[in-house]
């Protein structure tokens, strides 16, 4: 895909993740429409750097709970481009075990609704621009926690519903992929531990022991925490160079599920 001049969506843009996606994207000539909802101090940290980026850019404030607001944000993505061409679901909560402890129902609730029907309603309102683009591209960001759980040193980072929840979300990159086909292409990165995502610059993270964040990094067969960049350049790549994929999901974690185990020489054997 040539990237110069296209649009994209992108949630969950105010900090993190979501804004270095939308200055990336910035930065290849993408028109960047950038959704957000709290982290409101991070507004003018924002807006500069984007400016810095010389980005063509809009930045819009919705609340993608409301999902009766979710239609507006993608009509003011037209009203303003006059298109979209990409839309990154990067959208999620997930509350940690360490920081909230048992469930409430409140807290069950607001995770499912923002990881799993907010994405779904605005990619169902994006959905008829993106087919009419002819070339889009639906990228969802997820995370380990669908296929490792609760379970082992991350255990004490993701919970029941967010692991269930994101093991969902590969279940719509597969769905939306048979349904925006042949002219939407619809893939996953799926995300282990980064510096702003249950990574060191978060809450959670200095409610662990120094021991504890140890096992999470040792359980990494790199060795190491994931950063912004390394997700970047995996979501240019299934933007910019996937043509031929989708439906598919790219793990990013720095071989965190494979951790914990090892693998011998193979021995010379009695004959």
């Amino acid at each position: 895909m040539e990237l110069k001049g296209k649009v994209a969506l992108v949630l969950g843009a105010i900090k993190g993740i979501g804004k270095g996606i939308g200055l990336a994207l910035a930065r290849e000539g993408v028109k960047v429409v950038l959704n957000y909802y709290d982290w409101e101090e991070s507004l003018g940290q924002m807006k500069q750097d984007f400016e810095k980026a010389s980005a063509d850019y809009l930045v819009v404030r919705t609340n993608l709970l409301d999902t009766e607001k979710i239609p507006s944000l993608v009509d003011k993505v037209i009203a303003r481009f006059g298109r979209l061409d990409i839309l990154v679901n990067n959208i999620e909560r997930g509350g940690w075990p360490v920081v909230h402890g048992a469930y409430v129902c409140d807290q069950w609730d607001l995770e499912m609704a923002t990881t799993l029907r907010a994405k779904w309603w605005v990619y169902g309102s994006a959905l008829p621009h993106l087919k009419a683009s002819g070339d889009g591209v639906v990228v969802n960001i997820s995370s380990i926690a669908g296929l490792i759980g609760r379970a082992g040193p991350a255990g004490r980072v993701f919970n029941d519903g967010y692991a269930a929840a994101n093991r969902a979300v590969s279940s719509f990159t597969e769905i939306w992929a048979r349904e925006a086909a042949p002219e939407v292409r619809v893939n996953e990165v799926m995300l282990g531990f980064f510096e702003t995502r249950h990574g060191p610059q978060t809450r959670g993270w200095d409610l662990l022991s120094e021991v504890q964040r140890k096992e999470i990094i040792d359980h990494t067969l790199l060795r190491r925490i994931g950063t912004v960049e390394d997700v970047t350049r995996a979501v240019l790549f299934v933007i910019r160079d996937a043509s031929f994929i989708t439906g598919s999901i790219l793990r990013l974690d720095g071989g965190y599920p494979l951790g914990g185990e090892y693998s011998e020489p193979i021995p010379k054997g009695v004959t």
